[in-house]
């Protein structure tokens, strides 16, 4: 860019970032929406006020090639925000890049998986963790930024503060979950965190505000299901899944589900009545009835 067009386009990335502030956007939306409209500019070295549609086509055709849809959509999702709120200018986005719907069931364990997997888990700290997230459906963050003071032993129950969409909501603490967190405590007596970044060193008393790191959680199950031989792509948040199925299993009303998980819209807690086991057994039971009962005979027809 030349500097006449540097100048223009560090004043409208400066209107980008007060305004997505503004607009209330975590902090991890503002870096990566801001992030997408500086990769645009230093990819076609230009402010990108200039742009025509066919250059943006272009650009996403590029971009088609080379990541993910999941990343191109957060690419799209910045630039949008860049067009409608700072340039306030209207874009048909469906003529330049439209992401394909899709509609994949999550992976979910058994409750005999689960039990083999968390069981598996080397280390005090990452097992602790990853059955905490399991046993009250917790995202891998809200996990790892538990606060002593989240957990109310009177109601049993456990404050999840600043989950998706920055809302808070009250799950059930199971007595379990409670005992094993109660002994891992006891190995570091942080003040603050149920998990905190220990930094290596074997003191019983910890003072740090920095949580557990989340590539250790993650590598500590990809360790225990290699060890268990579970071959299928199972991340943390799959025991967040696999919660739901299992509590849909043993007959908890959905309405409680979603609210547990948190989530806004019973229809994305309705995907787990896809994964029960009973569900699904009973199902195929009456498809076999009907069919036994409608089924034509294999006599030669007269």
């Amino acid at each position: 860019m030349n500097p006449n067009e540097q100048d223009r386009f560090n004043r409208l990335y400066a209107t980008l970032t007060a305004t997505l502030k503004a607009q209330g956007c975590s902090a991890k939306t503002v870096d990566s929406y801001s992030r997408a409209v500086r990769k645009l500019a230093t990819d076609l070295d230009c402010c990108p006020d200039r742009l025509t549609r066919e250059q943006l086509t272009l650009y996403f055709a590029d971009l088609v090639d080379r990541y993910s849809w999941s990343t191109i959509k957060i690419e799209r999702n910045g630039i949008q925000f860049f067009w409608k709120h700072v340039l306030h200018r209207r874009w048909d986005w469906i003529k330049i890049v439209k992401p394909p719907q899709v509609k994949k069931l999550p992976e979910v364990l058994s409750l005999e998986e689960t039990r083999l997997l968390l069981g598996s888990v080397e280390k005090l700290r990452y097992r602790t963790c990853l059955f905490t997230i399991y046993s009250m459906g917790l995202r891998l963050g809200e996990g790892l930024t538990l606060a002593t003071a989240d957990l109310d032993r009177s109601r049993m129950q456990v404050h999840i503060r600043g989950g998706k969409g920055r809302k808070d909501r009250l799950v059930p603490l199971p007595q379990a979950t409670l005992g094993l967190l109660e002994r891992y405590w006891y190995t570091h007596r942080n003040r603050t965190l149920l998990f905190p970044n220990l930094l290596g060193a074997a003191r019983r008393i910890s003072t740090t505000s920095k949580t557990m790191d989340r590539g250790g959680v993650q590598g500590a199950l990809k360790a225990a299901l290699r060890d268990c031989g579970i071959c299928r792509p199972i991340t943390v948040h799959s025991l967040r899944h696999s919660y739901a199925t299992h509590l849909l299993e043993a007959g908890v009303n959905l309405r409680f589900i979603q609210q547990y998980l948190g989530h806004s819209s019973p229809t994305t807690t309705a995907i787990y009545t896809h994964l029960t086991e009973p569900a699904t057994r009973d199902a195929v039971r009456t498809l076999n009835n009907i069919m036994a009962k409608t089924c034509p005979s294999a006599a030669e027809p007269r």
